[in-house]
């Protein structure tokens, strides 16, 4: 069953009051895929008794009041994506369609949800439960960070929701740790993946703290500021690892952000845990009279087969809320949700998903990474693959394969896309996973992501050359020809990210033409998001790796040009290839 939404699940179940009630930007989808979907389970697995509000209309205060006030607290997150990136595009249009809305219209969710819902219910209830935000919208703003839709550097969001706690990265185990917590009145500051407010002259400041540039000093806009800024940025970004992070404290006015340092990562069979809980695989039937939610056709017969990402993509926010290190699931885990799904009433045989943040990132991590933690002055995959980490796409394989023999199940697709460069490092089995890549699992069109062409682009996206894409590119359409198949990659392409002007775009439209032999559709301006190195670069103009300036495109009209460079048709060229 799933978590109750209304007064009548709460009678029938025998509750006078939920323990805790969570709020979300996005409807009720009962997933493994839903962040509100996982706490809930996550809490519910320990004993909890919890609700869930989606959507909650903020025009009134009836509908935020209509389940009561929870025991302990209230969790509020965004929905699955930041909502000013769910609402608006990167040259400011509002987006008309949200796929986590009944409906598909994007009429409900609020422009910076986390701090509309914390309001909407500090309104509603006097005195109001503790207010405990997560998500990633609060995950990417847990500290001063630059705002592209103001274009201003804002407050850690946990000063302007006027939230008690923040819990950021994935959660489950440090959500459950502080319910625990708040149900015994036990001290919980303690707790790791968490942020909270203390006056700045107070004695329980953590003593091993470092102190990062207060939000005076980084939200100035000048040469001082955005110096302090990246300032503030790397010693952020260098205590992101569970082994080694120091608690970070950060000022703004008379009191201090408290960071305490990440949570380890679940181990693989807390992964499985979280994958056995009794997801109910649908949208709660109070969204019905509005409509589908879209996003439930992509999500519902897919499997996770891991967490996590060492790609490092300087534009990417995977790496700051999921962490450094992959952890994949069991072949066994995995093979039990794919047989649960074709016990499910709606499966039609195909599973239209096996994978994670990168598909080929499963089975195979750095084993000094998982025990002493990420490099501080090297990455994974940038410039190049890390000889430590020895990529080994025989697992993947391995499960592919046994996937794809179990009854009932007809087709099982890789559609989340792969990196080209762990192929090409992988010389025992890379060669082995393109073949039964293409002879089985490519529904069509196969996403690959190589952003850029030009080497200081890439340079600046943390993005390899292209070599391993041209290599893959000519094995794929090898192996096509091998099995007499006719299937076709699909490219992603960023316009206008620091680094980029028309003479780069141009660059891109070169290669592209030349070496794939197409006119790109898949295009998207970059946007600037919380957190990440590129926002830096973005904000600042500085390379936070050179200490250079750096090229930063601006103006909308000259970000649309970038893009009009790359999607402009060719004579003779297709679409795809």
């Amino acid at each position: 069953m799933f978590l109750p939404c209304t007064t009548a699940e709460l009678q029938h179940l025998g509750w006078d009051a939920p323990d805790i009630i969570l709020v979300t930007g996005d409807a009720y989808i009962d997933s493994p895929f839903c962040g509100i979907a996982v706490i809930g389970r996550a809490l519910a697995a320990d004993g909890f008794r919890v609700a869930v509000i989606a959507q909650p209309d903020t025009a009134s205060l009836d509908d935020i009041r209509r389940l009561g006030q929870p025991r302990l607290f209230w969790g509020v997150s965004g929905g699955c994506v930041d909502s000013m990136v769910a609402n608006y595009t990167a040259t400011g249009k509002k987006r008309q369609r949200d796929d986590f809305t009944p409906g598909g219209v994007n009429d409900a969710r609020p422009d910076r949800a986390v701090i509309a819902y914390c309001n909407l219910i500090r309104r509603a209830f006097k005195p109001c439960r503790p207010l405990v935000i997560g998500g990633i919208e609060a995950s990417l703003r847990r500290i001063a960070h630059y705002d592209y839709w103001s274009d201003s550097v804002r407050r850690p969001i946990l000063f302007d929701a006027k939230a008690d706690i923040l819990v950021y990265g994935m959660g489950e185990r440090t959500v459950t740790a502080l319910a625990r917590a708040l149900r015994d009145e036990r001290e919980w500051r303690g707790l790791r993946g968490i942020c909270y407010a203390q006056p700045a002259t107070d004695d329980m400041l953590p003593p091993d703290a470092l102190s990062l540039p207060d939000y005076t000093a980084v939200a100035s806009a000048t040469p001082d500021g955005r110096a302090a800024f990246l300032d503030m940025h790397r010693l952020f970004a260098a205590n992101q690892e569970p082994h080694t992070a120091h608690p970070l404290l950060q000022r703004i006015d008379t009191r201090c952000l408290v960071h305490t340092p990440p949570d380890k990562p679940l181990s693989s069979a807390e992964l499985d845990a979280v994958h056995a809980w009794p997801f109910m695989l649908d949208a709660h039937p109070i969204h019905a009279p509005k409509g589908k939610v879209r996003a439930l056709e992509t999500i519902r017969f897919s499997l996770a087969t891991h967490r996590g990402c060492y790609g490092e993509c300087n534009f990417c926010s995977i790496a700051v809320h999921q962490g450094r290190q992959v952890v994949s699931r069991s072949e066994r885990s995995i093979l039990e949700e794919a047989r649960r799904l074709t016990h499910h009433p709606a499966f039609t045989g195909i599973i239209q998903d096996v994978g994670g943040p990168t598909a080929n990132m499963y089975g195979f991590e750095c084993a000094r990474k998982m025990n002493q933690g990420a490099c501080a002055s090297k990455r994974c995959l940038f410039p190049v693959c890390c000889p430590a980490l020895k990529p080994d796409h025989s697992a993947q394989v391995a499960l592919l394969k046994r996937l794809s023999h179990l009854p009932g199940v007809r087709k099982v697709f890789v559609a989340s896309g792969i990196r080209p460069d762990l192929i090409a490092a992988d010389t025992r089995h890379g060669a082995a996973y393109i073949d039964e890549l293409v002879a089985h699992h490519v529904s069509g069109q196969l996403k690959l992501a190589p952003e850029h062409a030009d080497p200081g682009v890439l340079r600046a996206m943390g993005k390899p050359g292209h070599e391993a894409l041209l290599d893959f590119v000519k094995h794929f359409h090898a192996a096509n020809t091998r099995h007499r198949l006719k299937q076709f990659l699909t490219y992603y392409f960023i316009a206008a990210h620091p680094g980029c002007c028309e003479t780069e775009m141009r660059a891109l439209k070169h290669f592209v033409t030349q070496h794939l032999r197409l006119s790109p559709e898949q295009v998207q301006i970059f946007t600037p998001t919380p957190s990440t190195w590129s926002t830096a670069m973005y904000y600042t103009g500085i390379d936070p790796f050179t200490g250079r300036p750096i090229n930063v495109t601006r103006g909308l009209r000259a970000k649309q040009a970038q893009k009009e460079i790359l999607v402009s048709p060719l004579r003779g060229a297709s679409t795809v290839h």
